[in-house]
């Protein structure tokens, strides 16, 4: 999206640059430089405000009421980009590290009960080319799985998982096992160079379930 597309979008909205700054989770000058061309527009926000659009456009189709945009259920999740994964490894326990991630709004695609992070993919084990691929540079919305859940058998089927290793690391996986009684999950790659393995639940920090994935535009 380029500054005038920006633009464009703030003034169909009826928004101020100070009205969408605060809706996007910015600075007003943080607007002001993406509307002079100066800085360039994150994709996330490019999206962001294409839908914040869209749902006008819906309502204004249905009703002569215009839209009314504190109804929004609008949560800024944490992201936990390639280069801060080690940190977020090292301090997902500690609530200052979280509030200084950086944040991505998400409107309809979140319940606003439950923890929620975002992770940016990394490498290819998740890529068969298929439509169901994670790529490289996706960010993918996940919530959180309560310690207590894991006791029972996981609905692997359902979904696809981020795994918070202690040593491993932050893994994007499909589970394809889990065995209750011993505490051990199969995790499959889609890529078919990467052999499925076990892990210990008591060797994982955290389990999330993948709700949504964000890709660039000019991706498949």
């Amino acid at each position: 999206m380029n500054y005038l597309e920006f633009k464009e979008i703030r003034k169909k909205l009826n928004m101020k640059q100070a009205d969408i700054a605060k809706s996007i989770g910015v600075g007003t000058r943080a607007v002001q430089y993406w509307e002079k061309g100066e800085r360039k527009i994150p994709e996330t926000t490019a999206y962001f405000v294409t839908n914040l659009l869209l749902k006008q456009q819906e309502l204004n189709d249905d009703s002569a009421s215009p839209v009314v945009f504190s109804d929004l259920k609008i949560m800024h999740v944490p992201l936990a980009n390639q280069y801060a994964q080690a940190g977020y490894l090292s301090n997902f326990a500690d609530e200052e590290y979280i509030e200084s991630l950086p944040t991505i709004p998400f409107t309809d695609d979140v319940e606003h009960r439950g923890e929620y992070m975002c992770f940016e993919v990394k490498g290819d084990s998740m890529d068969n080319g298929s439509y169901e691929s994670y790529l490289e540079g996706d960010i993918i919305l996940c919530r959180n799985i309560r310690q207590d859940y894991w006791m029972s058998r996981l609905h692997y089927d359902k979904w696809d998982f981020v795994i918070v290793h202690k040593e491993k690391g932050i893994l994007v996986k499909r589970i394809i096992n889990h065995d209750v009684e011993r505490g051990i999950i199969t995790l499959h790659s889609l890529n078919e160079y990467y052999e499925d393995f076990e892990i210990h639940l008591k060797d994982v920090a955290k389990l999330f379930n993948i709700i949504s994935t964000r890709r660039k535009n000019n991706r498949r």
